[in-house]
């Protein structure tokens, strides 16, 4: 019976199936050394310029989304149901360890129009504070890239374990301040109040944590590049940047809306 796996039903340099016992000529075996091999393709390697191009498209996809919620500026509602959204995509990606397009650019979308939403109240509020916030965020990143690439704060694992651990206690802190106002204290443990000192201390924290997530982030595409991680890795990190620039805009845009008289 004849085989079904090529490597056994080769076909000499004649092009003819070889008889049992049949010797082959030099020039047969040539071509049997020269006839292309069958192993699978290998998975290209994610570069810096694959994170690059993915970042910009989350970025793309949270600002356009992020304009047409600021024009149209539908109910808050909306922007409580784009942040669940959001939020699966990311527990999908971040515990699901699953990643691609449709995913990621989900996530920016619903980011998108929950940051919209929120942008365009502070701007009611505090006109002229959003530009100010994209300008920050902007110098914040830029300042971040250059720490990374002079190499002046190396990120080491004790480095990943303190960022790490002072994230999850600034959401602890949020969200032991959201029950508190659910229960009727008013401004909460004053984290948010911006007649209380603890908020100007609490938003610089949250934004040096921002930053230093970003320094993680960095980190993490330069490793990946150097360990020869698969092309989809490109995701994870692209999906970690905008993560981090929506934690700093935020945060910046609500530390200078202290500064910033009502209109």
């Amino acid at each position: 019976m004849e085989s079904r796996n090529p490597a056994f039903s080769r076909r000499g340099a004649f092009g003819q199936q070889q008889a049992p016992g049949h010797v082959p000529t030099p020039q047969q075996l040539q071509g049997m050394y020269d006839a292309p091999s069958y192993a699978p393709p290998a998975t290209r390697r994610m570069t810096v310029d694959d994170v690059v191009v993915r970042g910009f498209l989350m970025l793309g996809t949270l600002v356009a989304t992020g304009a047409v919620a600021w024009v149209l500026n539908p109910p808050p509602i909306v922007a409580i149901v784009s942040l669940i959204v959001g939020l699966v995509c990311w527990a999908i990606m971040t515990f699901g360890h699953r990643v691609n397009a449709p995913l990621a650019l989900g996530f920016a979308a619903a980011y998108g129009v929950s940051v919209g939403i929120v942008s365009h109240a502070y701007n009611q509020f505090y006109n002229g504070v959003v530009l100010q916030a994209v300008v920050g965020t902007a110098l914040a990143f830029a300042a971040m890239l250059a720490v990374h690439a002079l190499k002046i704060i190396r990120v080491t694992p004790k480095l990943v374990r303190y960022v790490v651990a002072a994230g999850f206690a600034l959401l602890g802190l949020m969200l032991v301040n959201v029950l508190f106002q659910v229960f009727g204290v008013a401004g909460g443990i004053g984290i948010r109040d911006p007649g209380s000192p603890i908020a100007y201390v609490f938003s610089v924290v949250a934004i040096l944590v921002g930053c230093f997530f970003l320094l993680l982030d960095f980190a993490a595409v330069e490793e990946g590049v150097a360990a020869g991680a698969p092309e989809k890795f490109a995701w994870y990190c692209a999906f970690g940047l905008t993560l981090s620039l929506v934690w700093i805009y935020l945060e910046m845009l609500r530390f200078l809306s202290y500064f910033s008289g009502r209109d």
